[in-house]
C-alpha cells in the first residue's frame, strides 16, 4: 500500500476511536508527545495524552438503573482529503471533517478543518500534531 493511502486508511481509524469513544485504539496510534492547537485548548498549544483523555473518560449523565447505555451514533467523514508525504517519515493530512451525530434525538452535522501530522517511528505510522478550526 502507498504511504498516502496507508496514511489516509490510519487516519480515518483514528477518527472512528475518537468517535466510539476508544480510547485504548486513540493511545496506541498517537506519539505520547502530540501536540496540538484545538478549540477546547483556548488558544494554547498542547502536549502529550492527558488532555484528550479527559474528553474520552468525561463522565455520562446517569442512566437508570438496569439500563444499558444507547450505541453511540457518530460518523466522522474526510471530505476532500489531501495527503503530503514528506520524505519517507513523515505526513500530512488535510481535510474538512463532517461529524455526524443525534443531538437530542435530531440528526446534526457540525464541520471543522483539520490537519494532521503522521511520523514514521520504527516502521510504524504514529500521530504527533493535529491542529483543528471550526468552521462557523
Amino acid at each position: 500500500m502507498a504511504a498516502a493511502q496507508e496514511v489516509l486508511a490510519l487516519n480515518q481509524k483514528l477518527l472512528t476511536a475518537i468517535a466510539a469513544g476508544d480510547y485504548a485504539t486513540y493511545e496506541t496510534m498517537c506519539d505520547g508527545t502530540m501536540t496540538c492547537f484545538e478549540p477546547e485548548a483556548r488558544g494554547h498549544l498542547v502536549e502529550g495524552l492527558d488532555f484528550h483523555k479527559y474528553y474520552f473518560t468525561m463522565p455520562s449523565a446517569p442512566l437508570p438503573a438496569g439500563a444499558e447505555p444507547p450505541k453511540s451514533h457518530v460518523l466522522n467523514t474526510m471530505a476532500s482529503p489531501h495527503v503530503r508525504v514528506i520524505g519517507d517519515s513523515c505526513a500530512v493530512v488535510s481535510y474538512v471533517r463532517l461529524t455526524q451525530k443525534l443531538v437530542n434525538g435530531a440528526s446534526v452535522t457540525v464541520s471543522a478543518e483539520e490537519t494532521r501530522v503522521w511520523e514514521k517511528k520504527d516502521g510504524k505510522w504514529v500521530h504527533v500534531h493535529m491542529h483543528r478550526s471550526l468552521v462557523p
